[in-house]
């Protein structure tokens, strides 16, 4: 398996980045309530002021399977109504008024305001085994220093932050010994000695490390571009200077170089002409606008966080540096040694993948490790390659420059890169956090094979095209995934998006069923 081949340039959270077919007879491990028959107002038409009864109603009789107090411990936090009229709902759960990490709910509702599905992952707590009866015994600011000692001691000293330390109580179901912990949620996010970003779980009665695993998302005018190709670029005067600044997206979008060192942002990228020669600079501004664009033409979302949140991009990070990455603030591009990669703001799909990142982290916020770690990269893969819908590879404008055909990955056959393609194949080790890069394969095929159709594993699949695919995955991360999600609650999720936009009897239904089915799930 050629897993040394995409492990070099994948750091951390990076580019480098179930069995049954319905909601009305998953199991629970599918993450979604045993759903016999839909829940609706007694007069049977959509809901307004009403809604949310109907939801907690109907949630109300499923509490042995929720294993909640619907009533006092769920509380909706979000609210969306999709291109179908279909109204989607994601309750957080909250015990003696502390979050319980990971525990989310979705609820949805069709157009005659019937409960049409209800998928999430509610752990099994007792509110009497919250220790110290939900009490801390540390401060927020001892466990950030907690956390910042044992970075320490990975890296050494440690540079400052680029995003300010935050540390949230919690209710922490640990799925590893199945115990119940009172968790203060920190995180360490640094550039200097070397880039890092680690989410922590400290023990908020003695302090101890409960959990922690690696976030970093590594990918491993007009103006010249790395392949050399012109592009159109939006830009801002200012004076007799042109800077690399696009104001008329979002909040905008900006681009800098860190001239080979690793400040960040670095400068803004400027020009006395507005003809840009800086070639990584130039792709950098131009892929970011054009995932904008994509987000925004195809489902419209404004930006990665749905509310115009400023994309800034920084090139020449480091010297010959192998990789980029998401830090959850902002996109980093090294320029490459030259024979692993070229500069890596180069490729269209990658900087779409690690946008995506970003995009994840405000919808799903799929946990980065193990299966839902395996879901993130899969939907970042899946949508920066479909921003640029060149051909079925992730990373061949960057990867290997002296090699004809190579990528990194591959959606149509991930086995050419060291991937599996079905589950029974999957990687069920600890490196990766959990294979998360390795994984990923098994859901990019199902997503091509939906896409594309073909036969797999004696499964025929008759493809939907791209543009339904996606709008089906897009709603799949937006409306139904939770943070804890795995595949089986995946494909779940994605027959239930389906078919709410389609119908439950459409092509695209059938096709999203067969596709997981011919990966094995």
């Amino acid at each position: 398996m050629k897993f040394a081949k995409v492990m070099p340039t994948i750091l951390g959270g990076a580019l480098l980045l179930a069995s049954v077919s319905s909601a009305t007879a998953a199991p629970l491990s599918d993450q979604s309530i045993p759903f016999q028959a839909p829940y609706a107002s007694e007069e049977g038409i959509p809901l307004n002021s009403g809604t949310d009864d109907t939801i907690f109603n109907y949630l109300g009789q499923q509490e042995q399977f929720l294993n909640t107090d619907v009533k006092s411990q769920l509380k909706i936090v979000k609210r969306n109504t999709d291109t179908s009229g279909v109204r989607h709902f994601r309750l957080k759960q909250y015990i003696k008024g502390i979050p319980v990490y990971g525990a989310e709910q979705t609820v949805h509702l069709d157009k005659t305001g019937a409960v049409s599905s209800a998928l999430g992952d509610l752990p099994p707590i007792e509110e009497q085994a919250i220790p110290n009866d939900g009490v801390a015994e540390i401060s927020g600011e001892d466990a950030i220093q907690i956390a910042t000692e044992e970075a320490t001691s990975r890296i050494g000293e440690l540079g400052a932050a680029e995003i300010t330390p935050q540390a949230e109580l919690n209710i922490y179901h640990h799925e590893e010994d199945g115990q119940t912990y009172l968790v203060y949620i920190t995180e360490v996010n640094v550039l200097e000695p070397a880039p890092l970003r680690t989410k922590y779980f400290i023990n908020a009665v003695d302090g101890s490390i409960v959990s922690q695993f690696d976030l970093i998302n590594f990918a491993t005018g007009t103006g010249t571009g790395v392949l050399g190709d012109t592009k159109t670029l939006t830009t801002t005067q200012s004076g007799s200077t042109f800077q690399l600044k696009d104001t008329t997206r979002g909040n905008g979008i900006q681009t800098y170089t860190a001239n080979n060192g690793s400040s960040l942002p670095g400068s803004l990228l400027t020009d006395s002409d507005n003809v840009w020669t800086d070639r990584a600079g130039v792709d950098a501004h131009a892929h970011a606008a054009a995932t904008y664009d994509f987000y925004k033409n195809k489902f419209n979302r404004n930006g990665i966080n749905g509310s115009g949140l400023l994309i800034r991009s920084t090139v020449h990070y480091g010297s010959n540096y192998n990789n980029a990455f998401w830090n959850g603030t902002q996109i980093v591009f090294g320029d490459g040694d030259g024979t692993t990669f070229r500069s890596l703001s180069g490729d269209l799909d990658v900087v779409g993948h690690e946008l995506t990142h970003g995009v994840i982290e405000y919808t799903a916020n799929l946990e980065y490790r193990n299966e839902p770690g395996a879901l993130n990269e899969a939907f970042a893969d899946i949508f920066g390659n479909t921003i640029q819908s060149k051909n079925w590879l992730l990373g061949d404008d960057i990867y290997t420059p002296n090699i004809l055909g190579d990528a990194l990955r591959s959606l149509s056959n991930p086995t050419l890169y060291g991937q599996p393609d079905k589950y029974s194949d999957r990687y069920t080790g600890t490196q990766d956090n959990g294979g998360v890069h390795t994984n990923s394969g098994i859901i990019n095929k199902a997503y091509y094979l939906a896409a594309q159709g073909g036969t797999h594993n004696g499964v025929t699949v008759t493809g939907i095209g791209r543009d339904k695919a996606i709008q089906i995955f897009y709603s799949t991360l937006v409306n139904y995934l939770t943070p804890t999600s795995k595949f089986a609650a995946a494909k779940t999720a994605t027959i239930q998006a389906a078919k709410d936009l389609y119908g439950a009897t459409s092509a695209e239904a059938t096709a999203i069923t067969k596709a997981y089915q011919a990966v094995g799930l």
